[in-house]
């Protein structure tokens, strides 16, 4: 009788703990809710996410967040994140890094987006996001694009800001299928008269990018000569065409001045009031 009651007691014992085990993992796998939309900064080629920084950081100075992560990917595509979102987060901002950040092939910077964005929703409820990309990394954000514009259960993309773009490619030693072709003009709408092999793949957009529902700021640097210093402002501009007429807005914001070369749009305190206008006030 005894030794029944042992095993009975183990018994409840076991299911008390197995209940328990359950209860905590349902709880460490419940979404956390955020407030507003998540928005996303992708860097640039050779760069990492403290150039990101300075523009969160005037975010967080004004008032339109609360809360900030960062997200590590790895050459493989993997995900961590690093911090986390507090309940019901303002507009909670992740700042991305890319640890192959001279990654060329342009199809894995949309697999590392698409990740990311998965990642942050296995862990909290996003139903819609933004995105800002620096140099190369407006090419995460295309290719995001075109892997997700038609996919059922990813979130609402809402605003897009891409600054310093080189859609139309670089005009630099960097390999053919995404060096900008000789002679590059636009005509009215945006069109290139030439493109090389990665342009024609985004212009694809301009039949499948969702119908008046992004918002698009497209800034750009002129130094002097049409040009931030890297990108020339004529291949930033071919963003137009290659989302055609699509957008629910299109803007296009030139900065000058020494402020405005490409390593330094990025902690320009104009283009930080910009960002902040377009992003977070209606």
């Amino acid at each position: 009788m005894k030794r029944n009651r042992i095993i009975i007691s183990l018994l409840v014992l076991i299911l008390s703990l197995c209940i328990s085990a359950c209860l905590n993992q349902q709880a460490s796998t419940q979404k956390i809710p955020i407030k507003g939309s998540a928005t996303l900064f992708f860097h640039g080629g050779g760069s990492s996410y403290h150039a990101e920084e300075h523009m969160v950081k005037a975010a967080e100075n004004a008032g339109v967040t609360d809360s900030v992560i960062r997200t590590e990917v790895a050459d493989n595509g993997q995900v961590t994140l690093i911090g986390k979102w507090k309940k019901n987060a303002k507009n909670p901002i992740c700042e991305v890094n890319y640890q192959n950040n001279r990654q060329l092939d342009f199809k894995k910077h949309g697999i590392y987006a698409t990740n990311v964005v998965k990642a942050l929703q296995k862990n909290y409820k996003i139903r819609s996001i933004n995105m800002v990309g620096h140099s190369l990394g407006n090419i995460s954000i295309m290719y995001y694009m075109l892997n997700n514009v038609n996919k059922k259960g990813m979130p609402r993309l809402n605003k897009i800001v891409n600054m310093a773009g080189h859609f139309a490619g670089l005009n630099f030693e960097v390999p053919e299928d995404i060096r900008q072709p000789q002679n590059l003009k636009l005509d009215k709408n945006g069109k290139p008269n030439k493109m090389n092999a990665t342009c024609r793949q985004m212009a694809k957009l301009r039949s499948i990018y969702p119908k008046n529902q992004v918002k698009v700021l497209n800034i750009i640097g002129d130094i002097g000569g049409k040009t931030d210093g890297t990108v020339p402002n004529v291949s930033s501009l071919s963003l137009k065409y290659i989302i055609g007429n699509r957008a629910k807005s299109y803007r296009v914001m030139k900065f000058t001045g020494k402020n405005a070369r490409h390593s330094r749009l990025h902690e320009n305190a104009q283009v930080d009031k910009a960002l902040i206008m377009f992003l977070w006030n209606k």
